[in-house]
């Protein structure tokens, strides 16, 4: 390309350029925009500048206002300088463009300012600033409304403070996680209401505190105080009931915060010993039962809660249920049953009488008598919560009415008879007397018992008590039931002495003899004879003698309400023979069998059978002697032979020695009571038992020996 041709171009260029220009001068518009961003931030003491641009006029007027209010005017390029305002003249400059800077601004100036330039024939334009000055956030204080929050109240207020700085945002934040506004929390400036506060929002609150510049978080431990809710009352071990006796602990608790106090009540007094809550009731009695009142505080709030609990101790009633009927002016039957003591009281109920009637302690029920209650066995039920007991009752007409005589004689010297009329009854039967089909009545010689089963009859002669026939009639509401009753006496109708036996110990130097009399037999004493050598005694040289009699003697006497005595020093070697001879005041009935201790001799009352039991004995003895000669004969041999002398033989002493068992031959059947025992015998009259165990043996058998 040639340099004319660059010149073309070049014009065409320029001419296109002025063409420009000149469309633009005929069309010019006034315009002004931020030359940076409109917000601007800005640290307190700082310097900023509000940048602008414009196009469209030169010179024009320039106006900036903070929000309405005009604050500095200047016109571009002027040699005057700008108009500021009074207050402001030391922080606000204009640059030539027309930018606003502020010196070492303040947070007063923190606001909106539009910049608006003129120019006449033009109009105006304007643009806005929006311009924040910050400080820094420091020492930043989080506080509670109060110290404790109360579970229950309307609201609680968490809020902040601080030194200085300008908060540009907030978050809130409860153990870590942010809160926002909704029905338990509402976010204000500066603060955090918690509504309706409970224990759930005890924890941890932060709150974050920014600006453009810097940051901070500060937090607060919170505790919301509650309780004591509803108490809880336990016992251990839990039982619907306890024994007298036994252990237990009593339990109160309840949630609170703090920890409640409690406090236990018993009978209007406050009860110490209480742990945490727990009374312990060692070897509880029943008057430990009944209420027991907690009371918990909560000492922070003063709330408190109170709440009962009935503790039951119960003591098993004494003994065993006991049962009974009654006779009802002889016409009616009361059954009765009781269970004394114990806590609560026993229930008592017949449920073969009554399925609907019942009674604590003691219950009865009155029946007009019946043949079916003749006989029958009613059970009360006695029920206590410790124990279910029973006990049986029968109610029965008399029968087997068993009539005993008994003999005394009094001061002055009568006989007195007492006859016992007892029967089978329930209830009791009541005992009416006659005398020969005469009813008796107390009197000087016949007197009648409070109880009407003891008919006593005073007399000086014997012979009178044979005279009469005596009935005694036992009645209640079910019926009646008499027996005849004919006294006996010594002589008539016959012996006295129904049965009587002898038993000697184990060494034979003693020997307790047993009698029994007919129930009706009228006797006042016994003699006791004995046959054979007298019982060991002490001459005046203390020698101890003994002797014999053929004859039997007496040696005690008895009062006639005994039915054995003992024989003592009796000789083991010896055969002694014993009776007993009934006795009515002075007279005196047939003697009773003989009874033989020792080893037996013959004599008038052996019999066969005794004899025939002795012939082992004797021949055994024969034995025993022809070996004792045999041993003599071969010992005197002996001596005349030269040899070795022994020892002179021993065999007679063996032989005199060796004696048959001299235990007593008394032999008594199968079945029969066993013997006494004899170290009782030997102790003190004091020590023994005064009346000896009933025994009927069958006769004696009598063993002799010949020799």
């Amino acid at each position: 390309m040639t340099w004319l041709d660059a010149c073309g171009r070049l014009i065409a260029v320029f001419l296109a350029f002025l063409l420009k220009l000149t469309f633009q001068g005929a069309y010019c518009k006034l315009e002004v925009s931020p030359a940076g961003p409109a917000p601007v931030n800005a640290i307190s003491g700082s310097n900023v500048t509000l940048a602008v641009s414009f196009s469209g006029a030169h010179d024009p007027v320039v106006t900036w206002f903070m929000k309405d209010l005009p604050v500095l005017t200047w016109t571009i390029n002027s040699p005057s300088p700008p108009d500021i305002a009074k207050n402001y003249s030391k922080v606000l400059r204009i640059a030539p463009h027309g930018s606003l800077t502020f010196v070492n601004v303040s947070l007063g100036y923190t606001s909106n300012y539009t910049i608006e330039i003129t120019k006449s024939g033009l109009g105006k334009a304007s643009t806005t600033f929006t311009l924040k000055v910050f400080e820094n956030i420091q020492n930043v204080i989080l506080s509670a409304q109060t110290d404790f929050a109360q579970e229950g109240t309307d609201r609680l207020t968490l809020q902040y403070s601080m030194l200085q700085g300008v908060v540009e945002e907030q978050m809130w934040f409860f153990n870590g996680i942010e809160i926002n506004t909704n029905s338990h929390y509402l976010l204000e400036q500066q603060s955090l209401v918690i509504l309706k506060p409970n224990r759930s929002d005890t924890g941890q609150y932060t709150v974050l505190l920014k600006n453009p510049f810097n940051s901070v978080t500060t937090d607060i431990n919170v505790t919301v105080l509650y309780g004591p809710d509803e108490p809880k009352l336990e016992a251990y071990p839990a039982q619907p009931f306890y024994i007298s006796g036994d252990y237990l602990s009593l339990s109160c608790q309840a949630e609170g915060f703090p920890q409640p106090t409690v406090e236990w009540v018993f009978g209007g007094q406050t009860l110490s010993g209480s742990h945490r809550g727990v009374l312990n009731l060692t070897y509880v009695q029943t008057s430990q039962g009944g209420v027991y009142t907690c009371t918990l505080l909560n000492e922070q709030t003063k709330q408190q809660r109170r709440k009962d609990m009935t503790l039951n101790v119960y003591e098993r009633p004494l003994d065993n249920p006991m049962c009974s009927v009654h006779s009802v002016n002889n016409v009616d039957l009361q059954y009765e049953c009781w269970w004394l003591g114990g806590t609560p009281q026993a229930k008592l109920s017949f449920p073969a009488l009554s399925n609907t009637s019942s009674g604590a302690e003691t219950f009865s029920l009155t029946f007009t008598a019946s043949d079916n209650l003749n006989g029958k066995t009613v059970t009360c039920v006695a029920d206590h919560p410790i124990e279910q007991n029973m006990c049986n009752i029968t109610a029965r007409s008399p029968m087997d009415v068993l009539p005993a005589v008994s003999t005394t004689v009094d001061s002055e010297g009568k006989i007195m008879v007492t006859i016992y009329c007892v029967s089978d009854a329930s209830p009791v039967a009541v005992v009416s007397w006659s005398k020969d089909s005469e009813a008796v009545t107390s009197g000087t010689t016949y007197h009648i018992s409070s109880d009407t089963t003891q008919f006593k009859i005073r007399d000086y002669n014997i012979s009178n008590f044979l005279l009469h026939n005596y009935t005694c009639t036992c009645h209640n509401p079910l019926g009646s039931h008499g027996r005849e009753i004919q006294l006996r006496v010594p002589l008539f109708p016959g012996p006295s002495i129904s049965n009587s036996s002898l038993f000697p110990n184990q060494n034979g130097t003693i020997a307790t003899l047993m009698w029994e009399v007919p129930p009706t037999s009228v006797v006042t004493g016994f003699d006791i004879q004995m046959k054979g050598p007298d019982l060991l005694s002490k001459d005046g040289y203390g020698t101890q003698t003994r002797v014999s009699s053929n004859k039997f003697h007496t040696i005690q006497q008895r009062p006639g309400s005994d039915r054995s005595t003992d024989i003592f020093d009796l000789d083991p070697m010896s055969t002694y023979m014993f009776r007993i001879i009934p006795k009515a005041r002075m007279t005196e009935g047939e003697p009773s069998e003989v009874q033989i201790i020792g080893p037996v001799i013959l004599d008038e009352g052996l019999r066969g059978p005794a004899i025939a039991a002795g012939i082992p004995s004797s021949l055994l003895l024969l034995l025993l002697l022809g070996g004792f000669i045999f041993l003599c004969v071969y010992c005197n041999k002996n001596k005349r032979r030269p040899q070795t002398r022994y020892p002179v033989c021993r065999a007679v002493e063996k032989a005199v020695t060796t004696q048959i068992d001299t235990t007593p031959c008394n032999l008594l059947s199968g079945g029969l009571a066993s013997a006494p025992d004899y170290n009782m015998l030997q102790q003190t009259p004091s020590e023994r038992s005064v009346t000896l165990p009933t025994f009927v043996p069958p006769p004696p058998v009598r063993v002799a020996t010949t020799v």
